[in-house]
């Protein structure tokens, strides 16, 4: 063994030692990994078990896109099935694998145009984990395996990068495979994004989304005459104003809840006489006379609340012209009148007026925000209220007090070892089994991953963007930026304790005083570590997204908290059936891709394991896209940006070789203070690769521009150009027709 790597092997036991007090990073035999892998099947076939039996025993939860408001009042009360319902396929125990190899023309006319964008999105990133796992497994492990740095078959340290001498000219090999999974990966979104449907109805529109509009402006011919003094060759056709709708909204949803009761229980009452109920919200929980609820007439209580929200409904619908928005939607004779006006204000940025008239200072044209129109059924239309300054304040807010939760709780890591600081797992700790020193941690890291991403998630909703597809894309942006800088970044770095990182930040001091040193940054169980938390999220984490845990509690709070029987079918039908999350889930999948494309060359046995996760990942979201969720369409921008996004993993990979090549080669120490290998020549020959891929990396604008940003949020900018089958004078006033229908 050469000096420079026997100096390494002391390196790392003077790494092993300062973790020593940890839970997270054990030294076991072959990192813990075939012991979590065992438990974690274990836990998998429990799961499904538990899933089959909740199929069987409340079906309805299985299905809820099956079950919303596309059927009639008939069937919704008299309880007549649907064709969808009928369907053998989809009530037997077959349903799982069925909706797995149906078509994706049956996926697309059931659940829309981004559901499959998404399904083939992750078919690529399968086909390309493939690749990757082939690679890794047949090349790079044997060159590491080939090394004698560990001791041991049964050290993890033996498959990884840390096993090969810093002289072994097989180095090559791993340069130049990062740079060919960063090739691959490029090549794979190239042909993904070639995939993305043309989508006309986002190119070209007739009707333009104006905002900035006074509000004392209620004469639409105002905005005509504008229009065709300032721009005669365009003829106006159409002017819809919005109004604050949130409230109006509201009351239209307990008034039919309180109609579909009543039609409930008067046809129940036909048959089988009149119902009692009691009303209060715990009466079905404890539903024994000692409580003393009282009873009352089902069919009279829900005609007098019918009655009553409907009045409530009538006088917030005359009071809607008083709540008058600063928006208007403008429809265009033809297309090319909306191009002409949309490019005269896109030159606003430059400080160029635009086209003026004679009541250009009455309707302040020149402060105006012109974009596209989105789609009605994208628009949320009870977050239209919020605009302008109250805007930035809230998203202002939200996003500080959002910093400042994940400043102190950074990373799983970091709170799974300010744990161990109050001794919360010093008992466990003493059993010394690698069920707890190896699998907990990692379950533990698992569950505050998605802990706080739903945080993130939970922040950009109530930032109350204009859109859903805005919506899902700063929550794409968000949680994917946090799960790469808490799952990977931090804890790859050592800081993997709350005042180590406070340490790492503040004391000048730090790397010349404190144990911990770079060096630790590759130890062998570092790689298990993570390849521990893939195998978790591989089978416990899509499980669990199977089982839909937080959706099912709510679900079963919401059905004891019913006040009758007609109110569960609402809650079933109405309140349960949620939207796929497209920026969530793609956050997550491209997160466990992005910690195995970073590991996959310094510790290839991650690879298949993350292949799995890909493989069980897109079956699990497959049913739950058909089954579980209701139809939703996003602009397609939302499937660009995470095309964009994947980029990052094979830079992670490559970077992660150049900082281990530096950290070999003692430049890193030489820059800091004289170490170990301060003096060593340069035998290593592995970073100049990546950083010409660095450098590659960042004349990469095409992928992901600066406009992007500033789209997401800005919630009256250009983010959806739509051009509906219908007029939009139509299609804006759905907003109050949907409201005031079946009165």
């Amino acid at each position: 063994m050469s000096i420079p790597d026997w100096i390494c092997m002391a390196v790392l036991e003077r790494c092993f030692r300062s973790h020593s007090r940890s839970s997270v990073l054990q030294g076991l035999p072959f990192g813990g990994v075939p012991t979590v892998l065992l438990i974690n099947v274990v836990l998998w076939m429990m799961l499904l078990l538990v899933f089959s039996c909740l199929r069987k025993a409340a079906w309805d939860y299985g299905r809820l896109a099956l079950l919303m408001e596309n059927d009639s009042l008939t069937s919704l009360f008299y309880g007549e099935p649907s064709e969808k319902e009928k369907s053998p396929s989809e009530s037997s125990a077959e349903s799982f694998p069925t909706v797995c190899l149906c078509r994706d023309e049956e996926i697309r006319s059931k659940c829309g145009i981004d559901a499959v964008t998404y399904l083939s999105f992750q078919r690529h990133i399968l086909l390309l984990m493939t690749v990757v796992s082939l690679l890794s497994l047949a090349v790079i492990l044997p060159v590491n395996f080939s090394g004698n740095l560990q001791d041991g078959p049964e050290n993890f340290g033996r498959t990884t990068l840390a096993n090969v001498s810093a002289k072994d000219s097989f180095l090559w090999l791993h340069s130049i495979f990062a740079l060919v999974y960063f090739i691959i990966t490029l090549l794979c979104m190239a042909h993904h994004s070639t995939q993305l449907e043309f989508r006309g109805d986002e190119k070209v529109s007739r009707t333009l989304m104006i905002t900035s509009i006074p509000r004392e402006i209620s004469d639409p011919g105002l905005i005509t005459k504008h229009f065709h003094e300032a721009y005669p060759s365009c003829t106006v056709t159409d002017i819809r104003f919005c109004f604050d709708v949130h409230k109006l909204m509201k009351l239209d949803l307990e008034r039919r809840k309180a109609m579909k009761g009543r039609l409930y229980f008067t046809t129940k009452a036909q048959k089988e006489g009149k119902v009692m109920i009691m009303t209060h919200p715990c009466a079905q929980i404890f539903c024994c006379d000692i409580c003393g609820f009282e009873k009352v007439d089902a069919e009279q209580y829900y005609s007098e609340l019918e009655e009553k929200r409907t009045d409530e409904f009538n006088a917030e619908k005359n009071r809607i012209t008083m709540k008058r928005l600063g928006i208007a939607f403008v429809t265009f004779r033809d297309e090319r009148m909306t191009a002409v006006i949309v490019k005269d204000y896109s030159r606003v940025h430059c400080r160029r007026r635009p086209q003026q008239s004679s009541v250009t200072t009455v309707v302040q044209s020149h402060k105006w925000g012109v974009s596209y129109a989105p789609a009605p059924s994208d628009i949320i239309w009870e977050n239209l209220s919020v605009c302008g300054s109250r805007w930035w304040l809230r998203c202002v807010l939200l996003n500080i007090l959002l910093f400042l939760l994940l400043f102190f709780f950074t990373t799983p890591a970091i709170i799974v070892n300010t744990m161990d600081k109050f001794n919360v797992t010093r008992p466990m700790e003493s059993l010394r089994s690698p069920v707890i020193t190896q699998f907990l941690p990692t379950l533990l890291l698992w569950m505050f991953s998605v802990l706080l991403p739903f945080i993130v998630y939970y922040s950009a909703f109530f930032e109350s963007h204009w859109t859903r597809s805005v919506e899902n894309q700063v929550t794409m942006h968000k949680c994917f930026l946090l799960l790469v800088f808490m799952v990977i970044i931090l804890p790859s770095l050592g800081l993997s304790s709350l005042d180590l990182f406070f340490a790492w930040l503040f004391d000048v001091n730090f790397l010349d005083e404190k144990e911990i040193k770079f060096q630790c940054v590759f130890l062998p169980d570092n790689g298990a570590f993570f390849v521990n938390y893939v195998i978790t999220s591989s089978l416990i984490g899509t499980s669990m997204e199977l089982l839909r845990i937080p959706a099912l509690t709510v679900y079963a709070l919401r059905l004891c908290f019913a006040k009758s029987q007609a109110e569960r079918i609402h809650v079933k039908r109405v309140c349960q059936a949620y939207e796929f999350q497209f920026g969530l889930e793609y956050a997550w999948t491209m997160c466990i891709f992005a910690v195995s494309m970073t590991y996959s060359i310094t510790c290839p046995i991650i690879a298949p394991f993350g292949l799995l996760y890909v493989i069980l990942k897109h079956m699990v979201d497959r049913y739950n896209i058909y089954y579980a969720y209701v139809p939703t369409k996003l602009n397609q921008k939302i499937h660009r940006a995470a095309i964009s996004q994947v980029i990052v993993a094979p830079s992670l990979c490559m970077f992660w070789l150049l900082f281990f090549s530096v950290l070999r080669l003692g430049i890193l120490s030489l820059l800091i203070r004289p170490g170990p290998f301060a003096g060593k020549q340069p035998q290593s020959i592995i970073f100049p690769p990546p950083c010409f891929t660095v450098e590659l990396l960042a004349c990469k604008s095409a992928f992901f521009p600066l406009q992007t940003w500033r789209v997401m949020f800005i919630p009256n900018s250009s983010i959806i150009v739509s051009s509906h089958h219908m007029t939009f004078s139509q299609s804006s006033s759905w907003m109050i027709k949907m409201i005031s229908s079946k009165l």
